[in-house]
């Protein structure tokens, strides 16, 4: 008997007041490890109409311009004409910044974690990307829409916007791409009709294999109307409010910390990476179809207090036997994880848009399958 679902997923453009805040945070934290790769930074921004707020606890013998990274950011994304009601150049910037405590750093200085928590890692073989399809999709969506903005493929869209991607599953399969939603911020003078037009064409078209369109597939292009009014004018903006959209689109766990404007000492970020490490590395082995990991902390201690394994039924040898072959294999301490993943190093502004996961770039170190002869030795 065939089990049909849908499943849903969505992402948001760099220009989104959300993804503003976690690229400045990040961005602050790249230019912290520039100068000092032990700098301690956990790092939080709030931005709303003409405004940034930068708060939070940076320990560094380095020093950041702070204004100035959070205007270039901007710059970069786009935000460069007042007529948008945000503008680089204008935007008031409010920062409150301290150190970290100490007794913080009496645990994470000994390579302790900087904080309690757990943290999942996922894959599938549904994908290239060993990720979920829905999330996999809506990424794209919004990559190839800031694409076509920046390279004035089309001259009348502003930078905020958000997809989503609902996908129908049978028995567990992606099957076919059932809707898809795509909001584009635009200047006024343009026509729905001409935007629907361009972005069917030139975004939808683009990004779905026709061989996954579902013959009712139903498309939304900006459907209250009209999307003039965006990014920090209409809504407020915070660091790690899209915590869903970073990591697996809703499939799987969250353990609900957020991974921007955090040193990897934070094994909210670190133990995130590793666990999505180890899954990949299991699903790419072939010992099972998907995988879910959860690793537990508590602050100040290096080995973690728990470890867990789920293949969802999918493995070929037992879950209990994987959870032998980390631990036998692999240090999850959290200096450990940094420097097998190599994290100290000033490359997070680019991962706190598009997913933190299943991007092929040379820096996301957490996406290499580097250890999968470790797994399919149990086989042998």
């Amino acid at each position: 008997m065939k089990n049909y679902y849908f499943f849903t997923s969505e992402s948001v453009c760099e220009g989104h007041p959300d993804k503003i805040c976690d690229q400045i945070s990040d961005a602050i934290l790249d230019e912290v490890l520039k100068q000092d790769k032990n700098g301690r930074v956990a790092c939080e921004t709030l931005t709303t109409r003409g405004l940034l707020f930068i708060a939070g606890e940076i320990t560094t013998t380095g020093y950041v311009d702070i204004p100035e990274v959070a205007r270039n950011l901007l710059k970069e994304i786009g935000y460069i004409n007042p007529s948008y009601g945000f503008q680089y150049e204008s935007v008031g910037i409010i920062t409150a910044i301290q150190e970290q405590a100490p007794e913080i750093a009496i645990g994470v200085d000994k390579g302790g974690a900087g904080d309690q928590g757990m943290m999942f890692g996922y894959a599938t073989d549904e994908t290239p990307e060993l990720m979920p399809l829905p999330i996999t999709l809506a990424h794209k969506l919004v990559m190839r829409l800031a694409e076509i903005r920046k390279k004035n493929i089309v001259d009348y869209l502003r930078p905020d916007g958000k997809s989503q991607v609902t996908v129908l599953y049978e028995n567990g399969k992606p099957i076919s791409v059932e809707s898809v939603v795509v909001s584009a911020q635009h200047n006024p003078e343009i026509s729905q009709k001409k935007i629907k037009e361009d972005i069917i064409e030139l975004v939808i078209n683009y990004i779905i294999p026709e061989e996954l369109r579902s013959k009712k597939m139903k498309i939304f292009i900006n459907p209250t109307g009209s999307f003039v009014i965006g990014g920090p004018m209409a809504d407020t903006g915070v660091t790690g409010r899209k915590i869903i959209v970073d990591t697996y689109g809703g499939v799987g766990s969250h353990g609900g910390g957020c991974f921007s404007g955090k040193d990897p000492t934070k094994v909210d970020r670190s133990g995130s990476y590793m666990a999505r490490y180890l899954a990949k590395n299991i699903v790419a082995s072939g010992i099972a179809k998907k995988c879910e990991i959860q690793i537990a902390y508590v602050i100040g201690q290096s080995e973690p207090v728990s470890l867990m394994i789920n293949t969802n039924g999918t493995g070929i040898i037992p879950d209990n036997e994987i959870l032998k072959i980390i631990k036998e294999n692999f240090d999850l301490s959290p200096r450990g994880i940094i420097k097998k993943l190599d994290l100290l190093r000033p490359i997070y502004k680019k991962t706190a848009c598009y997913g933190h996961f299943g991007r092929n770039d040379a820096d996301f170190t957490w996406e290499k399958t580097d250890a999968i002869e470790i797994f399919k030795e149990s086989i042998k």
